[in-house]
């Protein structure tokens, strides 16, 4: 391989650097790694007015972490700056509707108002009360506000203007109460003014409670739940009648925790901070479900025994293997993932909680016999991977009756109707993915996000719950991000973006039309900047049925008979979905993209197996084995290069940043004779140093799968290294720890490998902030790719 002399890399990359910033010409570095507000600050969160002629929205103030209201008309562009004296008259993002759709609880600054929809009079609840609101809902008559402060329920009347503990509960002993004590009872026996004096004390306490009941204009009193316990969430139904409590241990076991040093500091001195604790050192602890009778204070149990599965440990054999002890009883379980993992039915009837299992193999949807106090499993999903934390949205129609949720059970992410006779029905099918769902007021629609074109594109459906019929009711290329229904549901207040076009709003027929976008945030320099537009293609898998998209970079026409270097980048995350037609996360990148193509490279960017959008068997296609069938997708995506793009194959490089660093490492030594260079950005280089929560979904525990983590784990393939490697890492980093990359130097070392070097930045984190960083690193990448590539 030609090794260019420094001084003509430096003098290449100094000519780079300099080149002039107009359309025809490439964007420089020091311009593509700036402040993102030089491209022009996205639309953030945006919400419709209460009367659903206007739409507010959210925006960074240039140059500036504060952010401004503006509102604009919902049939056309032209926004103004709301002013602080209009503050108080807002409504906030998220609204709850009662059922007739006149009324909305508004949540706002943390107190608790409610907007009438029919005259816009807004009424403030509470102010200032410090205790954090969380899933307020309307009761089951409509007349009352019911919400949860801390652990307690609270309900506003609406008639008679008072606010008052609904449900107060303590994870401590009753007072009460007194434990078996033979003593006691002795001294009680034989003692009679002790006795004399225990009996008035008993009788003034049950005649004070009989008043207190007595009385609709006292506070409930408490609900002791035990002192070996404590308070997780709770859920009140909407009728008042009662109250399911998740619960979990009071003194969970504890892992031991990392220590993450500063050694640039305000006070001149090294600094430490506690952060996470390691893959297997602190698995989660299960939850514990109770019901609470609130007319008769009575607090029961609920078994998981009848959730199917729940007593078949899928890991037996692995613990047989490392000689571990078997599981005794039901694999221990956690109500939800994300969100809500509790839903009543509006009128309290119902009640469906969503469980799953610790090892994440098991996702379960019960509704509760409440007069029994047991659960009744309606729906189970398993995987002998993992189950998906994504998609797991689920809730009552308005008959009470009809449950919804969506499920992977068919290999991607659907719609499914469970009635009240236990039938159920897929209203969505096929090879594409359903998110993000939105019911209407009579039940008869549901609206959701799909990709049903291409994997990359997104759109709004609307779906019957009569037939599932399903049709797109957006056409914005593609790049929708979410979306809300106005008031009167008949809008859609759409997030919408494009490969260079950050997030924006537009307004559109619920049922489908036309269009009308209301803001383009970007600056004129970006707008008038010539963009290479990726090209989304399906490469060829060897390995699968289905093709490998990919975003691919190149000039518009390919000189005849030339060979291109060939740059791979590699998205993070893992579950991640890169390749789209919304705006990409990685927007750096992508001009970085646009500078490897005007200098001579063809580009391209994977949405490797493991990523999001493309059903379960993808995802969990690197189960037990991180790296291996990504590589593989990598390796198909270089020879098509080669085959289809005058790709060179002499001169492959690749580099990604996080789960990107890890599978650069994983390509770098798995693959040494494909890749001549890459760039490791804040790596993983050993699984068992990662997070519970990610790693053991996809590689089990370090305890009961060692070989996964071997096989998983790039340090252990550190002998292969024979390109160039740069090694870039954040040294404040609470994700990935910089440990990663300093563990992974030191292998080198001791191996007395050439080609590598490691880039450390003091002040960083796992997402580089400073602009200067982000020049530095990626000037380092460039330099590192025109020294081994050209």
């Amino acid at each position: 391989m030609i090794r260019l002399p420094a001084l003509t890399v430096l003098a290449a990359f100094a000519a780079f650097t300099a080149a002039p910033a107009f359309a025809s010409t490439p964007i420089t570095l020091d311009q593509a790694m700036a402040h993102p507000d030089w491209i022009g600050t996205p639309v953030e969160a945006a919400w419709w007015n209460w009367d659903g002629k206007q739409v507010i929205y959210k925006q960074k103030r240039t140059g500036s972490p504060v952010r401004d209201i503006f509102r604009v008309d919902a049939g056309k562009a032209g926004a103004s700056q709301v002013k602080d004296a209009e503050l108080a008259k807002l409504d906030s993002p998220d609204v709850l509707f009662n059922r007739e759709r006149t009324r909305a609880i508004v949540v706002r600054n943390g107190d608790l108002f409610e907007r009438d929809l029919k005259t816009g009079a807004l009424v403030q609840v509470t102010r200032g009360s410090g205790a954090t609101i969380a899933t307020p809902q309307y009761s089951a008559d409509g007349r009352a506000i019911q919400f949860r402060a801390g652990d307690d329920w609270y309900q506003w009347d609406r008639q008679d203007r008072v606010l008052a503990p609904l449900a107060v509960i303590r994870a401590a002993k009753d007072p009460a109460a007194q434990d078996p004590d033979a003593l006691r009872d002795l001294q009680l026996r034989l003692i009679a003014t002790l006795k004399r004096q225990k009996d008035e004390r008993d009788a003034t306490r049950a005649r004070a409670e009989e008043e207190r009941r007595a009385d609709p204009s006292r506070a409930p009193a408490p609900i002791y739940l035990g002192d070996k316990i404590a308070i997780v969430s709770s859920a009140l139904s909407p009728d008042g009648r009662w109250l399911l409590v998740v619960t979990g241990p009071k003194d969970a076991p504890k892992g031991r925790v990392g220590k993450m040093p500063r050694y640039v500091t305000e006070s001149g001195y090294e600094e430490f901070s506690d952060e996470r604790t390691r893959v297997g050192r602190n698995p989660p602890q299960g939850h514990g479900l109770k019901l609470v009778n609130l007319a008769t204070r009575e607090v029961k149990d609920l078994a998981f025994d009848a959730l199917p599965g729940i007593a078949v440990d899928p890991l037996a054999a692995m613990r047989v293997a490392q000689k571990l002890d078997p599981l005794k009883g039901n694999r221990p379980a956690m109500i939800g993932f994300r969100g809500e993992a509790i839903t009543w039915s509006q009128d309290g009837t119902n009640v469906a909680v969503m469980l799953r299992s610790v090892d994440n193999k098991d996702r379960w949807i019960a509704t509760v016999d409440l007069p029994r106090a047991a659960l009744k499993p309606v729906h189970r999903l398993s995987d002998e991977a993992w189950v998906n934390y994504d998609n797991n949205e689920f809730g009552w129609l308005p008959d009470d009756k009809t449950l919804w949720y969506l499920s992977e059970e068919s290999g991607y992410s659907h719609l499914y109707v469970r009635d009240a006779g236990g039938k159920t029905r897929a209203l969505t099918g096929g090879k594409w993915e359903a998110s993000d769902v939105a019911w209407s007021a009579d039940g008869q629609t549901a609206w959701l996000l799909c990709n049903r074109k291409t994997p990359g594109a997104y759109e709004v459906c609307a779906v019957s719950a009569k037939d599932g019929a399903t049709r797109e009711v957006s056409s914005l290329d593609g790049g929708v991000e979410d979306f809300r229904l106005s008031p009167d549901q008949k809008k859609l207040l759409v997030h919408f973006s494009g490969p260079y076009l950050p997030p924006q709003i537009a307004t559109l027929p619920s049922h489908g039309g036309a269009a009308v976008k209301l803001t383009d945030t970007r600056t004129a320099d970006f707008k008038a900047r010539d963009w290479i537009q990726p090209q989304l293609v399906p490469v060829p898998s060897t390995h699968g049925a289905d093709p490998v998209w990919a975003k691919l970079y190149r000039p518009e026409q390919l000189e005849p008979g030339k060979q291109y270097p060939v740059v791979m980048f590699v998205h993070g995350a893992g579950y991640l979905q890169n390749v789209s037609r919304r705006y990409t996360p990685y927007f750096r990148e992508q001009m970085f993209h646009n500078l490897l193509v005007q200098k001579g490279y063809v580009v391209l960017d994977m949405d490797y197996r493991a990523s999001k959008g493309y059903g379960a068997k993808w995802r969990t296609a690197i189960y037990r084995q991180m790296g291996h069938p990504e590589l593989d997708d990598y390796l198909d995506g270089v020879n098509w290069m080669v085959a289809n793009q005058q790709g060179d194959r002499a001169k492959v490089g690749i580099y990604g940043g996080s789960y990107g660093g890890f599978m650069t490492l994983i390509g770098m030594l798995r693959a040494p004779g494909v890749f001549q260079a890459g760039a490791a950005l804040r790596p993983v280089t050993d699984w068992t140093t990662y997070n519970h929560e990610y790693t053991a979904n996809i590689l089990n525990t370090p305890e009961l799968d060692p070989e996964a983590y071997k096989v998983s784990s790039p340090i252990e393939y550190a002998q292969n290294l024979q390109g160039h490697l740069l090694i870039a890492h954040g040294m404040v980093d609470d994700n990935v720890f910089f440990q990663d990359s300093v563990r992974m130097a030191q292998r080198l070392i001791e191996l007395k490998k050439d080609n590598w070097e490691l880039a450390p930045y003091p002040m960083e984190r796992h997402s580089f902030v400073q602009p200067e960083s982000w020049y530095d690193e990626y000037r380092r990448i460039y330099q590192l790719f025109e020294r081994t590539l050209k």
